[in-house]
């Protein structure tokens, strides 16, 4: 039809005849030109939804052409009755002008639109009236009859015309809305460019989003209708290849459908994790910004799944996934997604394992050394991905896989279990799951490391305190053996570490010996002397691998370590070493009557209120009388000594020097502290509980 209304048929005509001919079969095809009108209707309409113009003014142009247009039209059917009519004078214009064939065409063409205006806003001109009563009466109720009617179809008309421009009007106001409000807190324009273009979408789109009409039907016909239209696509993709059908309608039925606009952020970087997307149609790209420089990493398109990475970590998101053209994504809440893997434990695992192979496939997790013997591709691969998840700290994944039946304590290549991995990595969440589930942490890997050695070394105190509490439980010698490890390797910070723990110095591993022993042996000169200096004791003869610059050294501060020297705590500096009252170089009693005289660890505060951060002690010869070790511990913290109280690490009194055995640790409390201990006994109470309450 577009074709033939551009056909000029009269030009054809005359070019093949060499004649000007006219007839009603050549005016019906021009008419075929009135088809052109849907062309002028189509650009009206797209005006009025360009947000580039007012919406008013192109209202107001549409109805002035629809006025002009039909006015032309009857004026034309006007002029065209009159022509044809056989008497000339007895028709419209012949009454007014009687040879109107004769008068010009502009004359005749705006008497024609003349009267056809008037006829149009008017209810006539008088060319018909009623002579008779008969007339006149029915006259009366015909008109009253023609005006119900006239309301009638002018009120259904407006009716048709509102609602035809109902959405149009309504996406207007929104766009004048949103414009004043990016003007009113003054927006950036890629802000206003971006909820302008939602906007736009979201008119365009509003027939074709049909959530509302399905979320009326019944759960049976939307469990159908969401299988035909999404089931398919999702069994596309990766993370849910081999899954059962009921789980995937289970997801299905929950997922919203969306449609998000190019150039729009769907998951921003370091985003919390909230939803999962699987791409039905259009492009969306990952992006890596970093120092406000973005980078595109690649694009996904239909079938792929994107957000699951945080989502199933539980980790801020890594990337921004951002639409490249109009996409319909399917939205799924984590929750759902983990409530439908806890509801069935066979599909999780599924789900757990493709996601690792593809994070594997993909390098983003490092499992160079966590491949072991075993096929990747069957079921003795089971144990890999264990090691994996405990890579990427998901407890909750891990606590799954655990409860379906693997090993704990499986290991890679390199000896390594999930609890040397998670205690390295500083995952607290995951060393709690496989203490849960009866781990073994005493294994050591092909280094010699055990998950111990691993938290103290990577400075994870918490895990670290976890397990050498645990530890101590099934091995008596755990500490010894930490201790012993660190003299062996030469590890003066992990030696500090392990003593600011509260490790005894003096502990001995399962063969007997102690830090200082291996450390003589090996002839550590450095650890030798930070050994000595603070406290350790030579438990028995030297070491057979012992050099003579060793036991030079051990030597020397064997002698520097006298009364009153300043004992090193790890993490806690202190004054400078002041030599001994001069009333403390006589040889005691004691020492006259049973040999060597027994020295003490003195320190400051109640025992059950000091911490790691707490003044450093002092190590002293154990003085003949009580009220001389009082003095010098009064001397020695500067306190006042009237009134206050010594105690053992127990906190029990101390009242006489008969009491006191060597190596033995006691505290001076003041009054104050006193008041302080009784005014809390909560405080109290939690620090007695802490020895009966350690996990096991």
């Amino acid at each position: 039809m577009d074709v033939a209304s551009t056909i000029p048929f009269e030009l054809l005509v005359y070019l093949i005849t060499g004649k000007v001919t006219a007839g009603v079969s050549y005016s019906l095809l021009g008419m075929l030109r009135l088809w052109r009108l849907r062309k002028v209707k189509n650009f009206f309409t797209r005006l009025e939804k360009d947000i580039r113009f007012s919406y008013f003014i192109i209202r107001c142009a549409r109805l002035l052409a629809v006025t002009l247009f039909l006015v032309h039209c009857a004026g034309c059917l006007y002029y065209l009755l009159a022509d044809r009519y056989p008497h000339q004078g007895k028709t419209w214009i012949g009454a007014v002008i009687p040879n109107f064939r004769e008068a010009g065409l502009w004359i005749r063409y705006i008497s024609s639109i003349y009267w056809s205006i008037t006829t149009m806003t008017t209810v006539g001109y008088g060319d018909l009236h009623a002579v008779n009563t008969r007339e006149m009466i029915f006259n009366i109720f015909y008109m009253l009859f023609n005006l119900g009617l006239t309301a009638y179809l002018i009120g259904n008309m407006t009716n048709l015309v509102v609602e035809g421009t109902r959405r149009t009007m309504e996406f207007r106001n929104s766009i004048q809305a949103a414009s004043n409000f990016v003007c009113r807190n003054r927006l950036p324009p890629r802000l206003k460019e971006q909820i302008l273009a939602y906007m736009c979408l979201r008119f365009r789109a509003e027939s074709l989003n049909q959530q509302q009409l399905m979320d009326q039907l019944p759960k049976s016909i939307y469990k159908g209708i969401c299988q035909h239209l999404f089931l398919p696509t999702v069994k596309q993709v990766y993370l849910f290849k081999g899954v059962s059908m009921e789980t995937l309608l289970l997801l299905i039925t929950r997922t919203k459908p969306e449609y998000i606009p190019p150039r729009e952020d769907v998951i921003m970087q370091n985003e919390a994790p909230d939803d999962v997307y699987v791409v039905v149609s259009g492009e969306v790209e990952i992006i890596d910004c970093d120092n406000d420089k973005e980078q595109v990493l690649g694009t996904l398109g239909t079938g792929s799944i994107f957000g699951e990475i945080s989502a199933l970590c539980n980790r801020p998101q890594t990337h921004t996934f951002r639409t490249r053209t109009l996409s319909q994504l399917l939205r799924l809440k984590q929750s759902t997604l983990i409530e439908a893997m806890q509801t069935k434990h066979d599909d999780s695992i599924v789900i757990i394992r493709n996601f690792l192979q593809q994070q594997i496939e993909l390098k983003d997790l490092c499992v160079e050394g966590l491949v072991g013997e075993s096929d990747e591709g069957g079921e003795a691969g089971i144990p890999c991905n264990l090691l994996t998840v405990a890579a990427t700290g998901n407890s909750c994944f891990l606590e799954e896989l655990l409860k379906a039946g693997m090993d704990p304590d499986v290991g890679d290549s390199r000896g390594r279990t999930p609890l040397h991995i998670a205690a390295s990595k500083g995952f607290e969440d995951c060393v709690l799951v496989l203490l849960k589930h009866a781990c073994n942490i005493h294994i050591q890997d092909a280094e010699g490391n055990t998950p111990l050695w691993l938290a103290i070394k990577g400075k994870h105190h918490k895990i670290f305190n976890l397990l050498y509490h645990c530890a101590c439980f099934s091995n008596p010698t755990t500490s010894g053996d930490l201790l012993c490890l660190a003299a062996k390797r030469n590890d003066l910070p992990a030696m500090k570490e392990l003593l600011k723990h509260g490790l005894s110095i003096d502990s001995k591993n399962h063969e007997g010996l102690t830090a200082l022993e291996v450390a003589m042996d090996l002839n550590h000169v450095d650890l030798v002397s930070f050994l000595v200096m603070n406290g350790a004791n030579k438990g028995r003869g030297t070491p057979s691998g012992t050099t003579a610059e060793t036991q030079a050294v051990f030597d020397e501060m064997m002698r520097k370590r006298e009364v009153g020297h300043q004992i090193d705590v790890p993490g806690k500096t202190g004054d400078q070493s002041k030599a001994a009252p001069r009333g403390q170089e006589a040889v005691p009693r004691w020492e006259r009557k049973y040999g060597p005289c027994p020295r003490v660890s003195i320190y400051r505060g109640h025992p059950l209120m000091r911490n790691p951060c707490s003044e450093a002690g002092r190590l002293i010869n154990l003085p003949n009388r009580i009220e001389d070790l009082k003095d010098i511990m009064g001397k020695k913290f500067g306190v006042d000594v009237q009134g206050a109280m010594i105690v053992n690490d127990e906190g029990a009194e101390v009242d006489s020097i008969e009491v006191i055995r060597d190596n033995d640790k006691l505290y001076i409390v003041e009054i104050g502290n006193l008041q302080h201990l009784n005014a809390d006994p909560t405080k109290l109470k939690r620090t007695k509980s802490l020895r009966s309450t350690w996990p096991i």
